[in-house]
Formats: structure tokens, C-alpha cells, sequence
């Protein structure tokens, strides 16, 4: 069974570079505090890295 990862988006994306925020939309993130679900694969857990300063994960099912 495939694993999952919770993401939060806790703060905002002004100001942030390009890459920060086209990462973040590319996960579906767009306001504060919205929440999506993706497998646990690496490709996301490297866009996740990118944004490990304004994200929270958490793992679920």
C-alpha cells in the first residue's frame, strides 16, 4: 500500500522566488493553510524540500 503525504502551506508566498512558487502551486498549495494529499514518492518529497521553510508534512493514510 502506497504511502501518503499530508502538506500544509503555513505561510505565504509573496516575496518567495519563482521556484518557490511555481513548486508550491505545482503541489496545489495556493493560500495559507490549505492542505493537499500526494503519494509519498521522490519526486514529491524533493518539491517538498524546496518549500521545507513554509510547509508542515505529516504522513497519512
Amino acid at each position: 500500500m502506497a504511502k501518503n503525504l499530508k502538506i500544509t502551506l503555513h505561510h505565504g508566498l509573496v516575496n518567495r522566488k519563482p521556484n518557490q512558487r511555481a513548486t508550491a502551486q505545482t503541489l496545489g498549495l495556493r493560500k495559507i493553510g490549505q492542505t493537499v494529499v500526494r503519494e509519498d514518492t521522490p519526486a514529491v518529497r524533493g518539491m517538498v524540500n524546496v518549500l521545507r521553510h513554509l510547509v508542515t508534512v505529516e504522513e497519512a493514510d
